[in-house]
């Protein structure tokens, strides 16, 4: 089916469909049709067409996320109907001027190596019929477009003077030559040099944290607190009778989650909550340190994972301490030489009040029927742990992008100044001092091909293990760690060779509309960059 909106456009669709009808009918009879059908479209004032058979559907000009290290002519990724898809201009493929988007621009979604490419027209026409021996070798006829490109041309059809009928699969072939074979490429699993945004630091002395903002302030959970970071769901389910500070429950993987609001707990004024805001999801225990639940505690937004020596913890001021209000808080951070404070929360101390675990537990019992209906719904058991996987979600030029969480060694903040060592290659951004060791930095987006953006306060840099080097990448932010399943990842399409190797894999998060080019920390500097890399440090 051809499927396009507005008068016009199911017209358009009637007509497809009778005709198909038509073909269908010829076909029931054995004998094999003499008439061909195609979709007709304009780019500037000339008449293509594609083979009927060989387009999915027509659609708007879907949103779409950009792809680094591939042609112009690619416009970007789109979520379509839980797909992705490859939104290529044409223009630009045929080498034809360029042209805004209007309200008349289409997406052919065309057939190509049993993929589809969604592919930019200024506006499309009609379906028409045309009989086998109207269509003329395209060679035989002078047009602004390659040979190689055309099946051929027919003329004067309803009212077109010439169409040149188009070969999408050679269109596309023709620069994006490694769309015609499957692509796999697996994610870098090395176990032996496993590390993980967890407290494994050979260092003992070594801690991370994840830090996270409230009303302007700063303040942070040990790490081994944090099961994961997940973004705030459009429906909360309100539990009456409980706490200001509960917001209700939330269906986590199919399993209820109990939602509690920093900012009420802590009495400070409330905030409208948006598409920033996050819910870190920490771990209750008892007191042998069992995990007894989990609790989701919606914050303003996650700043970064900050790895920090144990003396860089000091104790809460006896003052403080005498405020029970304060129990929660079990250290301050400093950092910045003591410009910057960061209040270090204990998740068991922050809900170890008896009218929390009161509210919780009603939370709970009344959305008992909920979940064992939940549960008579499973078909199988829980993932385990090898069928899960974490992405560190980072955003450059706008675009979100993840790597597995086993390549990065940790998140650290860009130095206001970074010293350039002579005689090292221009890809190295600089180097810093990291703790005693030298850290050879990168730009990510000068590695993609990006333009350099100003030092802001959201960059961070990725610290990645590259073969047993440390490497730095500077990102624009880093946005969130998210938990998923494994199937959640798949192979992305085929777009350029240096594309297919670095970022072979995309997340699709359908519910949400969002497409994350997933990396291979391992394709991002090749054999001799890496030993200039490992020279340097």
């Amino acid at each position: 089916m051809v499927a396009i909106n507005s008068s016009q456009n199911n017209a358009f669709e009637n007509q497809s469909n009778n005709q198909k009808h038509q073909s269908n009918a010829e076909s029931l009879t054995g004998e094999e049709s003499s008439i061909n059908q195609y979709v007709t479209f304009f780019i500037n004032d000339e008449s293509f067409a594609f083979p009927m058979e060989g387009v999915r559907e027509i659609v708007r000009m879907p949103e779409s996320v950009q792809v680094p290290l591939t042609s112009s002519s690619l416009i970007g990724l789109a979520n379509l109907r839980g797909s992705v898809l490859p939104i290529l201009d044409l223009r630009r493929l045929l080498q034809v001027d360029e042209k805004a988007i209007s309200d008349a621009t289409r997406v052919v979604v065309a057939e190509c190596h049993g993929k589809g490419v969604g592919l930019i027209v200024d506006r499309v026409s009609r379906v028409i019929s045309v009989e086998k021996t109207a269509i003329e070798d395209s060679n035989a006829i002078r047009t602004s477009i390659n040979a190689d490109m055309l099946m051929g041309v027919v003329k004067n059809v309803e009212g077109h003077a010439l169409i040149q009928l188009l070969n999408a699969e050679q269109i596309v072939s023709h620069e994006f030559s490694s769309m015609n074979a499957s692509v796999q490429v697996s994610e870098n699993g090395n176990q032996a040099n496993k590390t993980t945004l967890q407290d494994e630091s050979d260092d003992d002395d070594a801690k991370q944290l994840v830090s996270f903002i409230v009303d302007e302030q700063e303040y942070a959970f040990h790490i081994q607190q944090v099961e994961e970071i997940v973004r705030l769901p459009d429906d909360i389910s309100r539990v009456p009778n409980t706490d200001s500070h509960v917001l209700g429950i939330i269906n986590l993987r199919d399993s209820l989650l109990p939602l509690v609001n920093l900012r009420t707990m802590f009495h400070l004024a409330e905030a409208k909550l948006d598409e920033n805001h996050r819910i870190l999801v920490v771990n209750i225990n008892d007191a042998k340190g069992r995990k007894v639940h989990s609790v989701g505690i919606v914050v303003d937004n996650v700043k970064e994972v900050i790895r920090i020596t144990a003396d860089a913890i000091d104790d809460v001021p006896s003052m403080l301490n005498k405020n029970a209000d304060m129990s929660e808080i079990v250290g301050i951070c400093r950092l910045d030489d003591g410009k910057r404070l960061v209040s270090v929360l204990s998740s068991d101390m922050l809900f170890d009040d008896e009218s929390l675990q009161k509210a919780f537990a009603e939370t709970l019992k009344d959305s008992k029927n909920e979940e064992s209906d939940m549960q008579a719904e499973k078909f199988h058991d829980d993932l385990d742990d090898n069928d899960e996987t974490q992405l560190v979600v980072f955003q450059l030029a706008g675009q979100e992008f993840g790597i597995v969480i086993e390549s990065v060694q940790e998140i650290t903040r860009v130095p206001e100044e970074m010293n350039k060592v002579p005689k090292t290659a221009d890809f190295i951004e600089g180097m810093i001092n990291l703790r005693g060791s030298v850290l050879p930095v990168m730009d990510m987006r000068v590695r993609f091909g990006i333009e350099r953006m100003n030092r802001s306060e959201r960059q961070r840099i990725l610290v990645l293990d590259l073969n047993g080097t440390k490497t730095g990448f500077i990102t624009d932010a880093v946005a969130e760690v998210i938990r998923l399943s494994r199937d959640r990842i798949e192979d992305a399409p085929s777009l350029s060779e240096e594309q297919e190797k670095m970022i072979g894999k995309v997340v699709n998060l359908k519910e949400q509309q969002r497409v994350i080019q997933v990396l291979d920390a391992m394709q991002l500097l090749d054999q001799s960059e890496l030993k200039e890399i490992a020279n340097i440090a």
